[in-house]
């Protein structure tokens, strides 16, 4: 009888006939190379031939570690989406690897129909079938698990101090070397501090289950005594673990008369294979944009700042990866600064969590352990997670930027009145010289102002921050409100309560979560444009549109200017000008069109498009019937401009 068993085994892989989890013994090649890689970002080409009956469903699974089993890929590959000869059997393709401190090893498998397959990943989009596996690739290593990554850098609460993180695999000593001679960096900081953390840390799934990985050390270290001013070369890293490509930044200058930074809210990144859960592929049209901004503005002092939902890892670890080194060419060359979103953080047992939130589990059981030991910004702002794990962190600060006092805060934990959060930025906005930051630019992941059809007058969250801080707002004459959550760009006018200001004395509120993250669900459409899916703006509303980007914000002492860059043009499409109060109130404001921005060689008006600017008065209706048209208008010297561009609704699988 054994003998019997023996033989059928064996004629089973003869004639190619799969058992489950099997690897076929047919004449299928399936290969991956180089199997070693220098450097994080580097790429292979994956080439397979023998398939002798290719269909949709075959597809190849990405694996981090290799000894993950079947089911814990970290990501796929359809071959039909990936080889334009793939139905001849056959096929090749080249995908970049984002080193994550462990080999990769890829498998091929045979697939199933989606009729036959009930398992889903975390959006319900059905999972390619594991059960009939072809081939599995040698595994690919990289040269150094210790090479430094994520590097990014910050203020700190010192004008001529400097932060920088970086991550390694294991806890080596790790410094940072710096000059202002790129060829002779002859300074070296304090050791950094290192630290890490752990799947018990994690509070919910997927965070705290089988797609954990581990994050490796993070590195933090401080360049001091900085001249004003000056760029700065540097390298993060030890002699032992390798040394990073050079990077450079221009140090702060205390009390400068201008203020230059790049803000958006919900970047998330990309992803050059599938997931679990969507990625933000439009992210990269963003960055790109960005980096062109970068290289184009010289040895001047910028920020940029990120106003929540940072990476959308929602649990996936490796997703934290991939987003630091996309954005590593943006951070490590400028302080980049962030505040907490709805999906670094949100579990059902949070600390905060009144009856009317809706705060579950956007966070994907993460409760902001990586947000909070991935970034330190300013100030000392904490609170207890109650299970155990590192203190939240990075919720609410402020620092001084030239002519701009910024104040960030968090939406997510507890800002009603009486909270250590209320406390904090009450007396902080007062505590503002308007002499020294005649601008106040207030910062926090949801808005406090939205149209949208999911987030607007209603959302429980957009009552009860109208409710508890605008008064503040108003109280303190805060310049701007920039917040995210909301995948879109909107303006409204300087408000309060729902009504327009006539007066001028409410802040503006502009939303800007529309760097990458793709859109909600689509708006209810107008009875008279079944076609285009737009919910009606109200009157405070002056300008909403559905398109991916970023802002740009470039402060004097006469005026602070916002403009709107979109991603598919790299264009400015909408652009905000609201005047000093001490030039409003002396009447030497002067508009855009007599003075160059720093940005004006950057990007020019769409090809095609009309550069349009009224001047008129708010008394009437005539202003209300301008803006209502989305064209542009002035009231009493805040000043917008619409650069009206031909788009077209666009989908969010649309690249360049």
């Amino acid at each position: 009888m054994e003998c019997l068993i023996i033989v059928i085994f064996v004629a089973f892989l003869l004639v190619g006939i799969p058992l489950k989890g099997s690897i076929i013994v047919t004449a299928l090649q399936f290969e991956v190379l180089p199997a070693k890689l220098n450097s994080s970002g580097d790429s292979v080409t994956i080439s397979w031939d023998g398939i002798e009956s290719p269909s949709h469903y075959n597809w190849i699974g990405v694996y981090n570690p290799p000894e993950s089993s079947d089911e814990y890929f970290i990501g796929y590959i359809m071959l039909n989406e990936s080889s334009a000869e793939w139905a001849s059997g056959k096929g090749s393709f080249t995908l970049q690897l984002v080193n994550i401190r462990a080999p990769y090893e890829f498998r091929l498998f045979e697939g199933t129909t989606h009729a036959s397959n009930k398992i889903k990943d975390f959006e319900g989009n059905v999972l390619p079938s594991i059960e009939k596996r072809w081939a599995v690739s040698t595994k690919v290593e990289f040269a150094n698990y210790n090479e430094p990554m994520h590097v990014h850098l910050a203020l700190t609460s010192n004008a001529d101090e400097m932060r920088v993180m970086f991550v390694t695999k294991d806890e080596i000593p790790s410094f940072v070397k710096y000059g202002q001679d790129k060829t002779q960096l002859h300074l070296t900081t304090d050791q950094a501090t290192s630290l890490t953390y752990y799947v018990t840390d994690m509070c919910d799934h997927p965070a705290n289950s089988s797609y954990w990985r581990d994050p490796g050390f993070i590195h933090n270290a401080v360049l001091k005594g900085l001249d004003s001013g000056k760029r700065y070369f540097y390298q993060v890293g030890s002699d032992e673990g390798g040394w990073s490509p050079t990077f450079s930044f221009v140090s702060h200058v205390p009390q400068n008369e201008e203020t230059v930074g790049f803000l958006y809210g919900d970047l998330g990144t990309s992803f050059p294979y599938h997931t679990y859960q969507y990625v933000q592929p439009e992210s990269t049209n963003t960055l790109k944009w960005l980096k062109r901004d970068f290289d184009a503005i010289g040895d001047v002092p910028i920020f940029v700042s990120h106003i929540g939902d940072i990476s959308y890892a929602r649990g996936l670890p490796w997703l934290w990866d991939e987003f630091f080194h996309n954005v590593q060419p943006i951070a490590a060359n400028a302080p980049y600064h962030v505040c907490i979103g709805n999906h670094e953080y949100n579990w059902p047992q949070q600390p905060f969590q009144p009856e009317w939130s809706p705060y579950h589990h956007d966070g994907g059981g993460e409760c902001g352990v990586p947000y909070s030991l991935q970034f330190q910004m300013p100030g000392n702002s904490s609170l207890a997670t109650g299970t155990g794990a590192p203190d939240t962190r990075n919720l609410y600060y402020s620092m001084d930027i030239g002519v701009v006092h910024f104040l960030y805060y968090s939406t997510e934990t507890d800002f009603l009145p009486g909270s250590e959060q209320y406390t904090f930025i009450a007396n902080d906005l007062q505590s503002v010289d308007r002499k020294r930051t005649p601008f106040i630019v207030f910062l926090g992941h949801r808005p406090i102002y939205s149209s949208d059809h999911l987030a607007g007058v209603t959302a429980p969250v957009t009552q009860q921050l109208r409710a508890a801080l605008e008064p503040l707002l108003v109280k303190n004459k805060v310049s701007l409100a920039l917040s995210g959550h909301i995948h879109k760009y909107e303006r409204i006018c300087p408000v309060q309560n729902y009504t327009c200001d006539e007066t001028q004395k409410s802040p503006t509120h502009v939303v800007i979560g529309m760097a990458g993250a793709i859109h909600q669900p689509v708006d209810e459409p107008l009875p008279n444009h079944p076609t285009y899916p737009w919910f009606p703006e109200p009157d405070w509303s002056l300008f909403r549109t559905f398109q991916w980007g970023y802002v740009r914000l470039h402060a004097t002492r006469q005026k602070l200017t916002l403009q709107y860059v979109g991603n598919h043009d790299g264009l400015v499409h909408d652009v905000i000008e609201i005047p000093s109060p001490d030039s409003f109130q002396d009447g030497t404001f002067v508009e855009s069109e007599q003075q160059v921005s720093i940005f004006e060689d950057m990007s020019k008006s769409s090809s095609g498009g009309t550069k349009l600017s009224w001047w008129v008065s708010t008394l009437g209706l005539f202003a209300v019937f301008l803006v209502g048209l989305g064209i542009g208008a002035t009231v009493s010297g805040l000043a917008w401009r619409r650069l009206r561009a031909q788009w077209q609704q666009i989908s969010p699988d649309e690249t360049l």
